[in-house]
């Protein structure tokens, strides 16, 4: 028996395997972590079939203590944000580790170490592959049900990142409003009056696959447009539009969303939402089979708590109050379906897009930290 602390590379399929199942363990007994889709997941590791990795290096490592595992981390170099950002960074990802200062230490070191050799000289994290991904460490909202969407972590990780000499550079922040506010009659006269002016309308009465064969691309390039001076954003390449088009649009229904489009059909502002999956993926625990498609599709038809994935207006469009439609036609459509409860999309706290929450009757849920430290 040893109490060393060894990292190694994830090269076996097993290996690849376990990465994936250390939180089914680390969190076994905790209420708090909601399991991801676990085939996604895996997805997104594979070079055949996630885009990103056209453009991004990585490597996954595993920390083991006595044989057991007690950690794992991703390595990630995103050359377009490094070039586009000027900046020289390795990205931090899926890091889950037990309560140990030493387990976190190596853990990140391993991901130094191959930034290094890429010539790097600065770590981030926790980030994925691009701004579809999942990132940011809770340091805020320990004990709230995690959104399905975004991580998970215990109270112990920030505060062992932090003596580690990790330093905050952004934050992001989410909160949690009533979805049964009424909406003041005077706003839907504005949205007509915005609408009719600039010969803006609303996307109705389209069936899900006339959804995405008409806006499934003109949804990503609205969003590569509207977010592309935001903190650390690249805009989708071609081929991860078509990958995101065939893993999202499925799942979206247009009574949880708004399209708002201009005279040549192209849509300058977007509002996305889902169900919250949260309690149907602890169902699950996070596997289709042999049940878990049950309760991701009875939670996809039943309920009332809803997850704010993404909003956004295009830039020649910005300040013209197109926002104000997409919030109005959403909200309304929350209140006809019985929902009670929204949670926000994790915002930075600089962007000044979040203020609209202030407006409702709401309380901030989770705050969230990307950490960096030069190596």
């Amino acid at each position: 028996m040893t109490n060393q602390i060894s990292i190694k590379e994830v090269t076996t399929k097993k290996e690849f395997n376990a990465f994936f199942e250390f939180p089914y363990t680390l969190f076994q007994n905790d209420e708090y972590w909601v399991p991801p889709m676990l085939k996604d997941e895996k997805k997104t590791f594979d070079p055949k079939i996630n885009p990103a990795f056209e453009f991004c290096k990585s490597k996954m490592f595993l920390a083991y203590k006595e044989n057991k595992i007690v950690g794992r981390v991703a390595a990630i170099i995103n050359q377009k944000v490094n070039e586009k950002w000027s900046q020289k960074r390795v990205r931090f990802g899926w890091l889950d580790f037990i309560d140990d200062k030493e387990v976190a230490q190596k853990l990140l070191q391993a991901v130094e170490d191959f930034g290094r050799a890429e010539g790097v000289s600065e770590i981030v994290g926790p980030q994925g592959f691009c701004n579809m991904d999942r990132a940011g460490m809770v340091v805020y909202g320990f004990d709230v049900e995690t959104p399905g969407s975004c991580y998970y972590n215990p109270k112990y990780y920030p505060e062992i990142l932090e003596t580690l000499g990790f330093q905050k550079e952004v934050d992001t922040i989410q909160y949690e409003l009533p979805a049964t506010q009424d909406i003041p009659e005077k706003v839907f006269k504005i949205n007509a009056w915005i609408k009719e002016k600039y010969k803006l309308k609303v996307v109705e009465g389209i069936s899900k696959k006339e959804l995405a064969k008409r806006y499934g691309v003109k949804f990503f390039k609205a969003l590569n447009n509207s977010y592309t001076e935001l903190f650390g954003f690249v805009p989708l390449t071609d081929n991860q539009i078509q990958y995101y088009v065939k893993q999202y649009f499925p799942f979206l229904d247009l009574k949880m969303l708004c399209f708002v489009v201009d005279e040549n059909d192209d849509i300058v502002g977007f509002g996305v939402s889902l169900p919250s999956l949260s309690k149907a993926l602890k169902k699950s625990n996070g596997k289709l089979f042999p049940f878990g498609w049950f309760y991701l599709l009875k939670a996809l038809k039943n309920y009332d708590k809803i997850d704010l994935l993404l909003t956004g207006v295009t830039t020649e469009w910005q300040n013209k109050g197109v926002h104000s439609i997409y919030h109005a036609v959403m909200n309304n459509n929350y209140i006809d379906l019985g929902v009670k409860v929204a949670i926000s999309n994790p915002q930075l706290e600089s962007n000044e897009a979040h203020r609209i929450w202030l407006k409702y009757n709401s309380k901030l849920l989770i705050r969230r930290r990307i950490y960096l430290k030069t190596m």
